[in-house]
């Protein structure tokens, strides 16, 4: 096995530092994006971190830096679960972003969590080749890690990418975590993004964040490590506490 990429890291102090981070980060590829294209097309990620940054997005401070009219909101993974239910990704940037901000209902394209799964992945993935063109080009792929190593919904125990060339597939969570269907993006996607942004934090990321970064090259056992943009660039903002086990660097 080969060693992986190494990303761009960037260590915050604490979570509160890197939802701000993340939020200046949102707001920089939107800026860049609009100016060389009139639209900013991102792929949002569900958790605790990103929804700090939203709630940000949507405050006082930062509210008035964008044009959000030409922003195209899409998710990078869903629960099964209806657009109202307190599992929703949907249902959380809503609450933290949309409707603080009164964004138009129209430049939000939602995975339909409700609808049988397979066929709201099929959706979706026309949704994404309408919207954005055959490969799906995200301006940014927002995403986070969880403690096992997973990423969007993609979960250890079987390849990330299987060579189906699918843009959203129907995932099962491991036994113990709510909601065990999802639809999700795939590797193709996220690494066609021109920026992809990986935000963790807390001391039980730490020995994952270690392997992943450090460690040989498993996707399989660490789905995170099959994100590794083509051409685009790759960001991680983790805070002290998750990169409290990494190597140093300079």
């Amino acid at each position: 096995m080969t060693q992986p990429a190494r990303p761009q890291l960037v260590i915050l102090d604490d979570e509160t530092m890197l939802a701000e981070m993340l939020a200046r980060s949102f707001l920089s590829d939107a800026a860049l994006a609009i100016a060389a294209r009139g639209v900013f097309c991102v792929a949002l990620a569900g958790g605790s971190t990103p929804r700090a940054a939203y709630a940000l997005l949507s405050s006082p401070a930062y509210r008035n830096a964008l044009e959000w009219e030409r922003v195209r909101f899409f998710f990078g993974d869903e629960r099964c679960v209806p657009p109202d239910h307190p599992d929703s990704n949907y249902g959380m940037v809503r609450q933290a972003l949309f409707a603080p901000l009164n964004v138009s209902e129209t430049t939000i394209f939602r995975m339909r969590g409700e609808d049988e799964p397979s066929a709201a992945a099929a959706v979706y993935a026309q949704t994404l080749v309408r919207e954005l063109g055959p490969g799906a080009l995200f301006d940014l792929v927002m995403l986070g890690m969880g403690p096992d190593g997973h990423t969007a919904s993609l979960f250890p125990g079987m390849p990330p990418d299987d060579g189906s060339g699918d843009l959203v597939q129907v995932r099962l969570a491991p036994l113990g975590m709510r909601v065990s269907q999802r639809l999700t993006i795939t590797p193709q996607v996220i690494n066609a993004g021109r920026e992809v942004i990986v935000a963790t934090a807390g001391a039980a990321k730490a020995q994952t964040l270690a392997r992943v970064i450090d460690g040989m090259c498993d996707p399989v056992s660490y789905p995170i490590q099959s994100v590794r943009p083509g051409s685009g660039r790759l960001t991680w903002l983790v805070d002290r506490a998750a990169a409290a086990l990494l190597r140093p660097r300079p």
